[in-house]
């Protein structure tokens, strides 16, 4: 699902086309609020991806590693220590964002990631070559590198959403009371 890959969906090039937040001052508080939700479950579903990739990332670096050294010892007994999310990471993961949102498309995510490299069993990746490995690293690496890309991009987009929200509100063109209410009936 990178810049250039065909997994996208129809919501992410909704979100990432540069008509998303035409109109974005004179829209409804609804339908603005409508628009953020929009990008956050495409943020979510770009991360959880993203995530997958990651994983597969990290198991053929260890394998790598694993042979680079001794070769002793198993990769599978290693798995937990590779996958966790414990310990120093060479680069932070996260933009500092929570959200309680589930991806809405985890099965399609998986197949997408399993077609990235066609015959790639992860379950065996000592019967793959030095070369074999390296390639599809690279192949997870760039992969991975365009759903970054990509989140950041809606990452802008999901800030460009939320300073007119709070502008709305700063403004007084919005009542900060709904937020405790809901919005009025018809709005």
């Amino acid at each position: 699902m990178t810049e250039g890959s065909t997994g996208g969906s129809r919501r992410s090039d909704r979100v990432l086309d540069d008509d998303f937040l035409a109109g974005l001052e004179t829209m409804s508080l609804a339908d603005l609020r409508e628009h953020r939700h929009e990008a956050e479950q495409e943020e979510t579903d770009v991360s959880y991806l993203r995530r997958l990739v990651q994983g597969r990332v990290d198991i053929l670096r260890a394998e790598l590693a694993h042979r680079a050294d001794d070769g002793s010892g198993s990769l599978l007994a290693e798995l937990p220590k590779i996958l966790g999310d414990s310990g120093p990471r060479r680069a932070p993961r996260g933009l500092g964002r929570h959200t309680a949102i589930e991806p809405s498309r985890a099965d399609e995510h998986r197949r997408y990631v399993e077609s990235l490299v066609a015959d790639v069993d992860l379950s065996d990746v000592s019967a793959r070559t030095d070369d074999e490995l390296r390639s599809e690293l690279a192949v997870f690496e760039r992969e991975e590198a365009g759903l970054s890309s990509r989140r950041r991009r809606i990452f802008a987009i999901l800030d460009i959403c939320a300073a007119e929200i709070t502008r709305r509100y700063r403004d007084g063109e919005a009542d900060p009371s709904d937020l405790l209410t809901g919005p009025p009936a018809g709005a």
